[in-house]
């Protein structure tokens, strides 16, 4: 193994050190939340990456909210007989309370 024959001073240890400097990280915003965030990480604020959850109950919740909902289940005869009479009573009370003033 090499072994330096004679000491290096401050100086030139200095001067081969002065371009070992520390940098400022990139930060760039969330597009999600507008959050300040380090470049290619998740946002700690809302969890996203690159505007898509990253978690798998997130992804689960936005997989579901995307989905086309299921055709509602047409209503019975009876049912829509019943709205209409419900929407008449309250047309009467409407009536009746603007007849009292």
């Amino acid at each position: 193994m090499a072994v330096p024959k004679k000491r290096t001073g401050h100086a030139a240890q200095g001067s081969r050190r002065a371009n070992w400097k520390a940098t400022k990280p990139e930060t760039t915003k969330c597009p999600n939340c507008g959050a300040t965030v380090l470049t290619h990480t998740v946002c700690t604020e809302c969890g996203t990456y690159k505007g898509q959850p990253v978690k798998l109950a997130d992804k689960a919740a936005a997989a579901a909210a995307s989905e086309k909902p299921a055709k509602k289940a047409s209503k019975s005869k009876a049912e829509k007989a019943e709205e209409v009479k419900v929407e008449e009573v309250k047309a009467e009370e409407v009536s009746e309370e603007k007849s009292e003033e």
